[in-house]
């Protein structure tokens, strides 16, 4: 004889607080934006107390922080981020700084060959000195396109990390190899530096080798604002003055033109492309490089995307086919 079987009645359990207040979409969308408007406001109350971060470090902490704001929902790993890679990142840039401004003692400094290549490329002339004689009116008459170069100039100091930031941020898959390739860049330019130590067009005009040439970075603000032209000066007085070739201002500009050009929309690419020319234009016009410097520059990027590319892709083929053999195994 059948036996009905009564199915057992659910359990009721009561909820804990953790579940009787879930995390919904909204309320990880107002922390997300909560922790970002409080960066920014941060950030703001900083520049208007202290100026622009302009050093290295200051640059890297402000990032990191707005880092942890696009995070606080996974602190965990904005904590691993920092120690494993910002810090490690941050070091090796440090680093490089320190060793470059000490790169001209190994060989004797190249002032006349830059100035030949340029004349070569340019029917006897060099670009630097024709410019500033055509264009710049000197401190008195700052004009609109100074101001405007001397911002593309100034973004050299915070792109490269602010790219990266973004990156481990939204596309955290390209975050390393976008690194690798700063890192490639840093150590060839480097490299360079020790073996063909060379002066910028301002200096080679300061020791009478070069028509009018003057160094305009902190010159276009002077007029304005005294206090921040000497923060330049003071910034450049840290710098190699004979680290002309290639000129990593170029260089890193046009390394990030390449690297997101893949991630770009049309509309996009035209600003993007326009970057390094206008960073390449800045350049010789302020006195800082030659013409010659800034396609070296450019050169040495193509060359560290191409190397770093085939590298992670012959990686990715290798570590995929393994993956493949594993599963195929009994």
């Amino acid at each position: 004889m059948a036996v009905a079987v009564r199915p057992a009645r659910a359990q009721t359990v009561a909820p804990t607080a953790v579940e009787a207040t879930p995390r919904t979409p909204r309320n990880r969308f107002l922390q997300h934006w909560a922790g970002v408007g409080v960066y920014v406001a941060l950030l703001i109350l900083w520049v208007v107390a202290k100026g622009l971060p302009l050093s290295r470090t200051s640059i890297a902490f402000w990032l990191i922080l707005g880092m942890l704001a696009f995070t606080l929902h996974d602190v965990r790993r904005w904590i691993e981020g920092v120690m494993l890679e910002w810090l490690p990142f941050i070091a090796f840039l440090l680093l490089y700084d320190v060793a470059r401004s000490y790169a001209n003692f190994l060989m004797p400094t190249n002032v006349a060959l830059p100035i030949d290549g340029d004349k070569l490329f340019f029917g006897g002339h060099v670009p630097t000195v024709w410019l500033q004689q055509h264009l710049w009116h000197g401190v008195g008459d700052v004009r609109w396109y100074d101001y405007a170069a001397w911002g593309v100039y100034m973004t050299y100091f915070f792109g490269t990390l602010a790219v990266a930031a973004g990156l481990w941020i939204f596309a955290y898959q390209w975050f390393r190899r976008y690194v690798a390739m700063v890192a490639f860049l840093s150590v060839t330019g480097f490299a360079t530096y020790l073996l063909f130590p060379a002066a910028p067009p301002w200096y080679a005009s300061s020791h009478g080798q070069l028509g009018p040439a003057h160094r305009l970075t902190g010159a276009v603000w002077e007029s304005v604002l005294p206090s921040f032209s000497k923060l330049v000066e003071n910034g450049q007085a840290l710098a190699n003055p004979v680290a002309a070739v290639p000129s990593l201002h170029a260089g890193f500009t046009l390394l990030i033109t390449v690297f997101l050009w893949k991630f770009c929309r049309w509309w996009w690419r035209i600003p993007l492309a326009a970057y390094p020319v206008l960073m390449g234009f800045t350049l010789t016009y302020f006195g800082e490089h030659y013409v010659v410097d800034v396609l070296a520059g450019w050169v040495y990027a193509v060359t560290a995307y191409v190397v770093v590319e085939k590298y992670a892709s012959r990686r990715a083929t290798r570590k995929a086919a393994s993956s493949a053999l594993v599963a195929t195994e009994p």
